[in-house]
This record gives structure tokens, sequence and C-alpha cells, in this order.
């Protein structure tokens, strides 16, 4: 997405569906309350379009990373053949569907033949979908397009980004952290890009003990394509052997 200038009139659009959902509601009447209620069919609506679309994908990695990166960046050549790699290994690659990063992985898939897919998100200023898509998902909701990234994905692989990146990153964190999800690796890219950030960790976060080592030891940096397929086809080994140990629960 191109900078925006912070000094200019505010365009009044319509609000997305997340801004209505989220926006303070001050002294709205009752009745505006009373309706969000009626947002849950649509948002139910939404969860069942994405598992409907993506229930058939098989095994898959979700690559996250900047809009804004050009085609002529290092990152987007090193991202497409990452993605390359690990297509190559069977995996599908799933991204936000958008472009910069987000197309460079897509586009690695298509190089090999991998399924891509892409979970784009409704926006004031449109994020258009790239054009190395097999399936085009567009939700409405964040939180909604977050779940499609870690029900189908073994893996993630965050590539140097900005708020959405860093926010998709710790989000996978703890989930990782909570046990919500296990075995399953968070592979930053380019080391460079990533060791103020770890450095920043150990010495507040770990040095006051809100975190400990093995959140840290969670967390693979590497600049390798093929140190991410290793990491990602042991991750995937492990979680298939901790899903047929696991008792499910009865589908209604």
């Amino acid at each position: 997405m191109p900078d925006r200038d912070p000094s200019a009139e505010p365009v009044h659009e319509r609000p997305t569906h997340d801004e209505e959902l989220l926006m303070w509601l001050g002294d709205e009447p009752s009745e505006v309350r009373a309706a969000d209620a009626e947002r849950v069919r649509d948002i139910a609506a939404e969860f069942a379009r994405g598992f409907d679309a993506l229930a058939g994908i098989g095994r898959a990695v979700t690559f996250f990373g900047s809009a804004r990166t050009p085609r002529d960046h290092p990152d987007y050549a090193f991202v497409r053949e990452v993605a390359a790699t690990v297509g190559e290994a069977g995996f599908a690659i799933i991204t936000g569907g958008g472009p910069g990063l987000m197309e460079a992985a897509n586009r690695g898939a298509r190089d090999v033949g991998a399924l891509s897919v892409g979970c784009n998100i409704e926006l004031r200023h449109e994020q258009e979908p790239n054009p190395y898509l097999d399936i085009a998902l567009r939700f409405s909701h964040f939180f909604v397009r977050k779940v499609m990234f870690v029900r189908y994905a073994c893996a993630f692989v965050i590539a140097p980004g900005g708020f959405g990146t860093l926010d998709e990153l710790f989000e996978s964190l703890t989930l990782i952290q909570t046990e919500m999800i296990r075995h399953f690796p968070s592979i930053l890219l380019v080391r460079d890009e990533w060791e103020g950030l770890l450095d920043w960790l150990r010495a507040h976060a770990l040095a006051d003990r809100r975190i400990d080592r093995d959140d840290l030891g969670r967390l693979h940096m590497t600049s390798s394509a093929a140190e991410v397929r290793e990491i990602v086809a042991e991750a995937e080994g492990r979680q298939r052997a901790h899903v047929k140990a696991q008792p499910r629960r009865a589908v209604r």
C-alpha cells in the first residue's frame, strides 16, 4: 500500500465491516447495539465460505510479508525462491493475496506448479489480488481471515514487513506459546532483518521473565531456502504424529 499524508483531510467513505464492528458506539441507541447480534450470521457465513474453499488443499505453509516491497527488491526474489522450494516439497502456499512479498510467494508457488492461495481482506483503500492465485478469497473480517491462515497451514514463514506482518508474527507466537497450535514453526526470513528484534526480546522480555527461553526457541531465523524446506518438513511430520495421538471432539 502506498504511503499516505497523515495531514490530509480524511475521506468520508462507507466503513468496512471490521470498522463497523470495532467502532466505538458512543451514544448510539440500544437498537444499534442490539443489531450486533445479527452480525453473527454474516461472520458464520464468511467462516463457512472459507472452510468450504480451503478444506481440500492438503499440506500448506502460510507466508507473511510486506505488501509494499517492489518486484525488483532482493527480498522479492528470495521469497519467490523460498516459496518455490517449499512448493516443490509438496506444500500449497497461502498468503494474504496482495502485492509485494505476498505476490512473490504466490508467484514462487506458480513457478513450480504448487497450489497458490490468497486470502485477501476488505480495506478502505482496496488491496488488489495478485495475478498468481489459483484460489482467491476475499474476507470482510480480519479475525476470520487469520483463522484461515492457521487452520490449513503447518508452518508460518515471515518475511520482512510492517505492522501487519509483525501482528501476524506475534499472534502466531502467542498461539504457539499457549499451545493452541503445536509443533508449528515460525520461520523468519532474512536473518539480518530480525536480529535487532530478537536482541530486544532477550534484553527486556526474557530478562524480566515475561517470556522464557523456550518461547524464543520457537523462532527460526534463516537466509536459506533449503533450510526452510527442512524445518517445514520436520515440523509437518511431528504434527501428523501429534494429531494421530489426539482424541477428536464429536462434530455436531
